[in-house]
């Protein structure tokens, strides 16, 4: 099986991609959506979205990324996956999932969804530009108000040449809602030609496991529950490839350390990438997530959910680094 690390807009940047493939478990990461018009976009473009592209578009740790494309133009969209394959990227992955209303009504995202055949176009056209040996995925919902036209939707992009489909089992309509409808997967995935991964409320090997059974995929994506718990990837490996009985939900592979651990690293480097006033709201929104598992987490967010300035957030963070230190050898 394979595990995918989902491309969270304004989330999953490539430090944190860095942070998250060195925990193990993760066999590719996709980028934020690149958004494209009607130009071909110029490399630096797609440089700052994935700096990766300088090391072979892999991660430090190893992991490939595909560069992620969003827009409604088949003869734009062919040209930036040109480029982007012609800059190093190891795959090309096509957004047909983003429920952003801003994004919807720019003609991008799951609004796509509405016209099957629209999807063929944008995905043939890529094909057909990208050499044969570089992957062309796409990201899709069930579809936008309902599931109705799901058939239609896959099969469009089957027969465009995608080489496989991640579907998010929700609609456009339904968002980010639990529950997702893994199960409206598996009619088409028993029958469909190419790989299907499956995405949507994946928080637990519990959780991966009923997604699994119920989609009748073989391979996943995972988004928030990684976000929220860094280990999971690497535990849901350990689990399902050893088909492990034991109850996996108590183990910690990380722990709370091993999370400040990352916390520490993660407010060096983002403070090194990006203005300063925008370190706290990225360490702070990595918090938000972490504190879904971690009790110390929300503890933590409360301390440093005011304050501004990167040193004394990261002071903080060491802060409780080294009581927790103290605790643990206690």
């Amino acid at each position: 099986m394979r595990i995918v690390l989902a491309p969270m807009e304004g989330v999953v940047d490539h430090t944190l991609r860095d942070m998250l493939t060195r925990q193990g478990g993760l066999d590719r990461c996709v980028t934020e959506f690149v958004r494209v018009t009607d130009r071909c976009l110029p490399a630096r473009v797609f440089y700052r979205f994935c700096p990766e592209l300088h090391h072979g578009g892999k991660t430090p740790s190893g992991v490939p990324v595909y560069i992620q494309l969003l827009g409604g133009q088949p003869e734009a969209m062919a040209q930036n996956a040109l480029r982007a394959a012609s800059l190093g990227a190891p795959g090309i992955d096509i957004n047909f999932g983003c429920p952003a209303k801003c994004v919807n009504r720019r003609d991008g995202g799951s609004v796509l969804l509405k016209e099957p055949r629209r999807l063929y176009d944008i995905v043939s056209a890529v094909r057909a530009v990208v050499d044969p040996a570089i992957p062309v995925s796409a990201k899709i919902r069930l579809g936008f108000d309902d599931s109705s036209l799901f058939t239609e939707i896959v099969q469009a992009i089957v027969a465009a040449g995608a080489n496989e489909l991640t579907v998010h089992a929700r609609t456009r309509q339904d968002g980010y809602k639990p529950p997702a409808y893994w199960h409206r997967i598996a009619p088409l995935q028993a029958q469909c030609p190419i790989p299907i991964i499956a995405n949507g409320e994946i928080w637990s090997v519990t959780d991966a496991r009923q997604c699994l059974a119920e989609s009748g995929c073989e391979d996943l994506m995972l988004g928030r529950g990684l976000l929220t718990r860094p280990d999971l990837a690497l535990l849901i490996k350990q689990s399902l490839l050893n088909n492990s009985a034991e109850n996996t939900e108590a183990v910690d592979i990380l722990g709370w350390q091993g999370v400040l651990d990352m916390l520490t690293d993660f407010c060096v480097v983002t403070e090194q990438m990006y203005e300063a006033r925008y370190v706290g709201n990225r360490v702070k929104q990595w918090l938000g997530y972490l504190r879904g598992y971690y009790p110390d987490a929300a503890q933590l967010f409360e301390q440093i959910k005011r304050l501004h300035c990167p040193q004394e957030i990261a002071q903080m963070i060491e802060r409780q680094r080294h009581t927790n230190m103290a605790r643990t050898a206690a």
